[in-house]
């Protein structure tokens, strides 16, 4: 993938910042970046300068520009990325705990769903397997392992297992369409979900996948999907960016 040239900032955008205010400096800078970022002066998928070229241009110390960068990054609207510098995202997916697919959350959100299908296996189902969907052990079941992106930038590593009347879903169907898209296709209706969500350390290649560093911090979810029969359909174990990603409850008092 070729990577984005740096984004140009309009040279107005900082001449208003004041060195003799009690106002932080760091802030006067994230300040303006985040209105750049939500006028689309900088649009979603831009790359910042570095920041020893920016803080020289502005005549600030890099320490305050990292503060500056990191404030944005905490709040979702920067990520850093491996090898690719600072890009802007759109902001911090927010998703309700619905039957929804995360696929068509970013869609609805505006922002554009990417998958790269890592794993497309149809194998025996293991005990685990079993004990989740309801089979028997060494049924056939299709095992995938998904990255999603969200404007390109890597969001989510999906890893589902379904039962044997979908192992002809290809890879190809999957890197197009969301998988819940791909099964009302096939007529069915997803009813009631067991659902838990955690957190963990990144294992094995997540950090990398995610573009994180080394054991960070990721959000799980493991649902295991049914039927308006009741039947098992997909079992899923997720994990998430948190610094991209949060998941939103309703809480009503009875």
């Amino acid at each position: 993938m070729q990577m984005q040239p740096e984004h140009p900032l309009p040279r107005d955008l900082f001449g208003d910042l004041d060195k003799t205010s009690p106002v932080p400096l760091y802030y006067q800078v994230a300040t303006r970046l985040e209105a750049a970022i939500h006028d689309d002066v900088l649009p979603p998928g831009a790359r910042l300068e570095n920041e020893i070229s920016l803080g020289h241009r502005l005549g600030l110390s890099r320490p305050t520009i990292r503060r500056a960068i990191q404030e944005l990054v905490d709040k979702g609207l920067l990520v850093r990325r491996r090898g690719i510098g600072t890009q802007v995202v759109r902001g911090k997916v927010t998703r309700n705990v619905e039957l929804t697919s995360l696929y068509e959350d970013l869609s609805r959100s505006g922002q554009a769903p990417g998958t790269t299908v890592i794993s497309h296996e149809v194998r025996g189902a293991t005990r685990d397997d079993a004990a989740h969907l309801s089979i028997e052990v060494d049924a056939p079941v299709l095992h995938l392992v998904r990255l999603r992106s969200a404007d390109g930038v890597p969001l989510a590593i999906l890893d589902n297992t379904l039962p044997s009347e979908f192992v002809d879903i290809t890879a190809d169907d999957l890197a197009e369409r969301g998988l819940y898209q791909l099964l009302r296709e096939r007529g069915v209706t997803i009813r009631i979900a067991t659902q838990r969500i955690g957190a963990r350390s990144a294992a094995g290649a997540e950090s990398e996948l995610l573009e994180l560093p080394d054991a960070a911090a990721v959000l799980t979810m493991s649902r295991t999907a049914f039927d308006t029969t009741g039947r098992a359909v997909e079992y899923g174990e997720h994990c998430y960016r948190p610094d991209l990603y949060a998941f939103e409850i309703t809480l009503v008092d009875r």
